[in-house]
């Protein structure tokens, strides 16, 4: 059992592709929702997500390369993220669920909806899965660290002790106001290794190769236009560290040209990047995902 927040879950582990995929699992008599992180992350940022829908059967895995899955090996890349999602679909016996994808986790969301309509018919993107393809020529190692620098940067450092690794997050200006329960479980979860070489357990091969699949892949780019991906996309009024300019603006959500009828969007204000996953912005989350296993 893990404790975040104040649902209690479940660890489970489930067969994939050269070995185990584990799993954060929130139990409940709903229906079932599979709910997909970001970049460097792990299931526990969705905690607060867990608390905000009482009853739903929520699971979250941690994505092969981080956290509890961060040995499973190559090939790596947003597809084979969405094998294990559907591996994971096929292990508990279901034949469809309702994705949330946040950041990272909305461009998997999108690709396993054009990829597998049937059993993901509606999607959640929590400021991520609408992409725009680079200029010819980007260098896209470049492109990732201008994207998300400091979150690649940390992948890189060494903490003496797990106080020190906690501070440097406490200090994080889009984490640190919103500290509680719900962040630390999450910080902590990706912490590996002993002290006084405690480090992120994000390895960052995976890290550079799901980056190039959001930043330049045709497939994934064009995934949230496709016909049958239906759903809601929530975007932040604020960026990775709080800065004014986010990741979507009403100008960037407009030049993708998504289908209102079937991709409505919207700000959700007071919010950045990380704090659109914890209160009160999740309640707004969580109302998306209600919608969604609803239908409409």
């Amino acid at each position: 059992m893990t404790t975040s927040g104040s649902a209690l879950a479940r660890d489970l582990t489930v067969p994939v592709h050269g070995g185990r995929l584990a799993v954060t699992h929130w139990p409940g008599e709903g229906p079932p929702v599979v709910a997909l992180h970001g970049i460097t992350t792990n299931s526990l940022a969705f905690a607060a997500l867990a608390d905000a829908l009482p009853g739903v059967d929520l699971y979250a895995p941690d994505l092969r390369g981080r956290a509890g899955s961060a040995e499973l090996p190559g090939p790596y890349g947003l597809g084979a993220h969405v094998d294990d999602t559907v591996a994971l679909l096929d292990h508990l016996g279901l034949e469809q669920a309702v994705l949330v994808g946040h950041s990272m986790g909305a461009f998997v969301a999108a690709l396993a909806a054009a990829r597998h309509p049937d059993r993901f018919p509606r999607v959640v993107l929590v400021d991520g899965g609408v992409g725009f393809p680079p200029p010819e020529g980007t260098d896209i190692d470049a492109l990732l660290k201008a994207v998300i620098g400091p979150a690649m940067d940390r992948l890189s450092m060494t903490f003496g002790s797990a106080e020190e690794y906690l501070e440097f997050f406490r200090a994080h200006p889009a984490l640190g106001p919103h500290w509680g329960p719900h962040v630390t479980g999450y910080v902590t979860r990706d912490l590996t290794g002993r002290a006084p070489q405690l480090r992120s357990s994000c390895v960052l091969d995976v890290v550079r190769a799901d980056g190039a699949d959001v930043l330049g892949d045709a497939e994934t780019l064009a995934a949230v236009r496709r016909p049958q991906v239906s759903g809601e996309l929530l975007w932040a009024e604020r960026g990775l560290l709080d800065e004014p300019r986010a990741l979507y603006d009403a100008e960037r959500v407009a030049a993708a040209a998504l289908d209102p009828a079937r991709m409505p969007d919207r700000r959700v204000d007071g919010t950045n990047h990380y704090s659109i996953l914890f209160p009160p912005a999740v309640e707004e989350v969580a109302a998306a995902v209600r919608d969604a296993l609803a239908g409409g």
